[in-house]
């Protein structure tokens, strides 16, 4: 009956984090994912209905922005450096089932996103990738190996279109409003 509890729950609170996303708030959403144990500097933001497994693994860099629908995996961790954009419905998942488990077992490893990337909208990051520092994944990718600093990478699966320039001094202190 505890298990059973225990898990309700975690199960609430994970669809009241979701529900949380449709507030038009980034202060009020913001505080209640460093409530729920996502590791959020004030100078970073996520936007709206994003979504989340074990947030409590998720740790954000300084001036971040996640953006819109963005669906986060912290089960076994998710790391992002400084001033990273993550574009609207990126997906990051850090468990999967062994496709070659008798049993459907799960298997899984963190993922690291380095300083200064860029994942664009609609990628999709797999268990264990590191993507490098000032890396480019390109809008619709999916992402099954680690991805070399300063290099943009596209396709299914994603593969090296070319090299970045190195001199990046940006800095992503923004936010949308509403959203």
């Amino acid at each position: 009956m505890v298990r059973w509890r225990r898990d309700v729950w975690g199960d609430l609170r994970l669809r009241l984090l979701a529900d949380l996303g449709h507030v038009p708030s980034h202060a009020m959403r913001n505080y209640f994912y460093r409530r729920s144990g996502v590791k959020l500097p004030r100078t970073s933001s996520i936007h709206w209905r994003a979504e989340f497994y074990a947030p409590a693994g998720i740790v954000i860099g300084e001036n971040c922005i996640i953006g819109d629908s963005c669906f986060l995996d912290g089960r076994e961790g998710i790391t992002f450096g400084e001033n990273v954009n993550v574009g609207s419905h990126v997906s990051i998942y850090t468990r999967q089932h062994d496709v070659d488990s008798p049993h459907f077992d799960e298997v899984g490893a963190p993922v690291v996103v380095g300083t200064y990337a860029w994942i664009a909208s609609h990628a999709v990051i797999l268990p264990g990738v590191t993507i490098g520092e000032g890396a480019v994944v390109a809008a619709g990718s999916v992402v099954p190996s680690d991805v070399a600093p300063y290099t943009l990478v596209g396709g299914n699966p994603a593969r090296v279109i070319r090299d970045r320039n190195r001199d990046l001094r940006y800095r992503l202190d923004y936010a949308k409003r509403f959203v």
